[in-house]
């Protein structure tokens, strides 16, 4: 937070999900601070196909090792923010489907 203004953003796909947002301090040494949300339970239901992971079975060392196989430098050369962003996704999202497992 700077100067009394929330820097980041929380994300949502529908209006209304996320409510009673809280800065809750800072996060260790860095300038970034810790935020609390909670998510709102929508009007009606909806059947979804979203995967819940399965974090208590995770294998955390071959996720750090296939992330820490990834050449950075390379991956992200000549890439803008949000291009950087993306490439930084995808690698993320195929180490968690190799190591964090699905409900």
């Amino acid at each position: 937070m700077r100067r009394g203004a929330i820097l980041d953003l929380i994300h949502t796909n529908k209006e209304g999900l996320v409510g009673n947002v809280k800065l809750k301090g800072s996060l260790g040494c860095s300038n970034h601070e810790m935020v609390e949300f909670k998510i709102l339970r929508a009007a009606r239901r909806t059947h979804s196909k979203l995967t819940t992971l399965d974090f208590r079975r995770a294998d955390f060392s071959l996720f750090r090792d296939l992330l820490g196989r990834v050449r950075w430098d390379k991956a992200l050369e000549g890439r803008g923010a949000q291009e950087s962003c993306l490439v930084v996704k995808d690698h993320l999202l195929q180490a968690q489907e190799q190591c964090i497992l699905g409900e």
